[in-house]
């Protein structure tokens, strides 16, 4: 049975107004995310997707997969994609303690650091499947996070869509200022290999622009 909202609503993003759901802009641009990786082949295929057009992401890493994958990871960074944190295991907020929650986050954040060698002022945290509560995302805006969600979600995830639901997922919802999921995962490439490539071409013939979040 289908548990998420492809398109969120305007009630959604007014009720829970302290997160980042889209990016409201003047200049046509919208905001491409993967989410779970960095993930062998897949992130690499996505890097040389985005490479071909010219196009600056955002990808929300899972700490444990930074660990395990650090050379990919190594190449998101170089390439100059926007670095976010999805904690250290996937974990779902709403079936964790706050305490272990934090401490999941944080250990996601170090992995971030120790492999960028740097200290993000500006941080951006997306809660693994967009479930995090209130006490979680209060203490995770201390820690300087903004809490980023989603406009659009694609689905790829999914596997009961078809590859051709997913790219329509995309394209009919997608509006100046939406960010937009896709995931680098095993799980959702044989719908994020047909849809990305499409959804890119589609987006630019529709005169949007692309850019990482920050």
């Amino acid at each position: 049975m289908k548990t998420y909202w492809v398109k969120t609503g305007s009630i959604i993003k007014r009720f829970f107004k302290g997160y980042v759901w889209d990016v409201p802009n003047s200049s046509n641009t919208i905001y491409l995310t993967f989410d779970d990786g960095p993930t062998p082949e897949i992130t690499e295929w996505v890097l040389g997707i985005l490479k071909q057009h010219d196009i600056k992401a955002t990808f929300f890493c899972i700490g444990n997969n930074i660990e395990k994958y650090p050379d990919i990871f190594k190449k998101v960074v170089e390439q100059g994609h926007s670095i976010a944190n999805h904690t250290f295991n996937h974990v779902n907020g709403w079936n964790t303690q706050n305490d272990a929650y934090l401490e999941n986050t944080d250990a996601c954040e170090k992995s971030i650091e120790r492999h960028t060698g740097t200290v993000y002022t500006q941080k951006l945290f997306r809660p693994p499947y967009g479930k995090i509560k209130s006490a979680q995302a209060a203490e995770v805006r201390k820690r300087g996070y903004k809490i980023i969600m989603w406009d659009v979600l694609s689905a790829d995830f999914d596997k009961t869509i078809t590859p051709q639901k997913c790219l329509a997922n995309v394209t009919k919802n997608t509006r100046e200022g939406s960010v937009i999921i896709f995931h680098d995962s095993v799980k959702a490439f044989p719908n994020l290999e047909y849809a990305l490539p499409k959804a890119i071409d589609y987006l630019k013939g529709k005169g949007f622009n692309f850019a990482a979040l920050d």
